[in-house]
């Protein structure tokens, strides 16, 4: 998988017993404190192509997990790049979708 090249690892395929299952509707929303990470707020859908992973990052919180989610619409980052159809984003700033 080309994924899997670029993050030179395998894709986790385990999914812990209390992450989203994969086909959930959430809203991928833009952090309060900052311009980002994303430019808007937008739909998408936790994708299966990898299981949800730890976000292993000094600013992660206890347990927190990132997602692989489609984008119903090509999306830009806050820094203007772009346009992304998905993207591994953490679970802070996913929310349920309609």
């Amino acid at each position: 998988m080309a994924v899997e090249q670029l993050m030179g690892r395998a894709l986790p395929q385990d999914r812990p017993s209390d992450a989203l299952p994969a086909g959930s509707r959430v809203v991928v929303v833009r952090d309060p404190h900052w311009d980002g990470p994303w430019r808007n707020e937008f739909l998408g859908t936790i994708d299966d192509m990898g299981a949800p992973e730890p976000v292993e990052h000094p600013h992660a919180r206890a347990g927190e997990l990132a997602y692989w989610v489609t984008f119903d619409e090509s999306q830009y980052d806050g820094n203007g790049e772009g346009p992304y159809r998905k993207a591994l984003i953490w679970d802070r700033y996913l929310r349920p979708g309609p």
